[in-house]
Order: structure tokens, then C-alpha cells, then sequence
């Protein structure tokens, strides 16, 4: 196999972000976690408390011959809100904001272009910060995953399923997809404590 390339995508909930690049060919590695900011070794309640400055982010390896940066962007910015500041759908926070960081800094250049290429296509300004990772934190076990493992709990059947559905939908018809901004105002945030995914995915005893 060719050299990989790695680049790290913070859009929102990481559950959502991991669950849609498992879709894709030329995905080699996933891996949830936080970066961007000040802490060393978050956990995911430091980073949901708004403290740590990091984001929720997700680390990608890809195979460039098979699925090249832009399409790993074209990914990226079909499945979630560009121009939404520090909130996805219901998660409402810093951690949730919109980012890439790079690591080769000959990403950075076509990482921009990109993004100027995309801002016309919308109304409102795209505030997808673009930096250099400086350090990457793997999430808790549990989190890895996530969908795969917890199907029924609500988050994942009334978010993360119906926009996965509707990108194998764009997929098989090769049109560009996003998410399903109607649903997902209708689902209360997530709660991030392994307590409350066991009682939430298992049911009440």
C-alpha cells in the first residue's frame, strides 16, 4: 500500500464524524479524541465543560491514491454546518466547533483553497478554523466505535442514522449529501458519561 496521509476534522459530535468515515474506500484508521487547545490529556468532561479549549475532533488516516485530500474534504463539509459557530445541530459549545488541522504543511494551501472554493455556495460566512496539530488526545475507550457498538441509544437513532442514510443515499446516486438539520433539532444534546450511554443504550433495570 501507498503512504498514508493523516489529517485531524473536528465537525461536531466525533460519534457522527467516525460513524460517516467508515463509509468511505481509502479510509485506513479512525480515531476519536480532542485537539486544539491548552490541555494535556483531557478528559471528555474537562472538554465538555468549555475549559480545555479543545474540540471534539477525529483523527483520519487515508490512503491518498484512493480517496484524495479534496474528496477527505468534500466528506467533511457534506456532513456537517460550516458556517454554524461553535454548535452542530443540538451540541452547543466550543468543542463542537468546525476545524482541520494538518499535519504536512503542504495540505494547508490546498486545505484553503477549498474552503474559499465552497464560500460562495453559502448564505452565511464559513468559520472553519484552519491550523497545524499541534497535539492529539485520544478519547476514552467508549467512545470508539460509538455508533457501531450503541445503534438504539436516541442520539445515534435520530442523528447519526438518518444522516448516514441519507449519505449512502448520495453515495449510490453520486450527489453530494449532508445532514439532516430537521432531525437533529428535534433530539435533545448528548450527555457524555459512560452511566448515562450504559442506562440510555440498555433501558431502565
Amino acid at each position: 500500500m501507498a503512504a498514508t496521509k493523516t489529517i485531524v476534522l473536528g465537525g461536531g459530535c466525533f460519534w457522527c464524524t467516525e460513524a460517516v468515515f467508515r463509509l468511505f474506500p481509502g479510509i485506513v484508521a479512525v480515531e476519536p479524541g480532542y485537539a486544539g487547545g491548552r490541555t494535556k490529556n483531557p478528559t471528555c468532561e474537562e472538554v465538555c465543560s468549555g475549559t480545555t479549549g479543545h474540540a471534539e475532533v477525529l483523527r483520519v488516516e487515508y490512503d491518498p491514491a484512493v480517496l484524495p485530500l479534496k474528496k477527505v474534504l468534500e466528506i467533511f463539509f457534506a456532513m456537517h454546518d460550516p458556517t454554524s459557530v461553535n454548535r452542530q445541530g443540538n451540541d452547543e459549545g466550543a468543542q463542537y466547533r468546525s476545524m482541520v488541522l494538518y499535519t504536512d504543511d503542504s495540505d494547508r494551501a490546498p486545505i484553503e483553497a477549498y474552503i474559499d472554493g465552497i464560500r460562495p455556495a453559502h448564505k452565511r460566512p464559513v468559520v472553519t478554523e484552519v491550523v497545524k496539530l499541534k497535539e492529539f488526545y485520544a478519547a476514552e475507550g467508549y467512545h470508539k466505535d460509538y455508533y457501531a457498538h450503541n445503534r438504539l441509544q436516541p442520539y445515534c437513532m435520530l442523528v447519526i442514522g438518518p444522516k448516514l442514510k441519507k449519505i449512502k443515499e448520495g453515495i449510490r446516486s453520486g450527489v453530494a449529501v449532508g445532514c439532516s438539520k430537521r432531525l437533529e433539532r428535534r433530539v435533545a444534546p448528548r450527555r457524555r458519561t459512560p452511566l448515562y450511554d450504559t442506562v440510555i443504550s440498555r433501558g431502565p433495570a
